[in-house]
């Protein structure tokens, strides 16, 4: 029997995608089918908080540029803008599952809605 690789669901569909883009339109392949030996598979709510962590990621992975000087995509104030308010939904969605997703710990969440609403252009 097959399980989420998320919660541990069973006997609920599972999903797994493939191609698509991250929050900054970078094109992203997740398969890679000729390497990946040990897939992960999804129930519709996991999925749904895999697509928010790979958001998460992305804005985290281009703050942490930003932070430490390096070029980032955030130093556009319009895509920072984007970021932050997408931030600020993926909180309201992690704290309001019943159950508290390991694919997206809200403690982490939380942190990056606080670096990126309170600190101006980071050092």
């Amino acid at each position: 029997m097959t399980t989420c690789d998320g919660c541990g669901a069973q006997n609920s569909p599972l999903m797994k995608l493939s191609l698509g883009k991250d929050f900054f339109g970078r094109a992203y392949d997740r398969l890679s089918p000729s390497t990946d030996h040990s897939p992960k598979w999804y129930c519709e709510s996991c999925s749904m908080m895999k697509n928010l962590q790979r958001d998460f990621r992305d804005i985290r992975t281009e703050w942490d540029k930003l932070r430490h000087g390096q070029s980032s995509t955030l130093q556009n104030p319009d895509d920072r803008q984007r970021a932050l308010l997408r931030v600020r939904e993926i909180s309201t969605i992690a704290a309001a599952v019943a159950t508290p997703s390991s694919l997206l710990p809200l403690t982490e969440v939380t942190q990056l809605l606080g670096d990126l609403q309170h600190q101006g252009t980071p050092a």
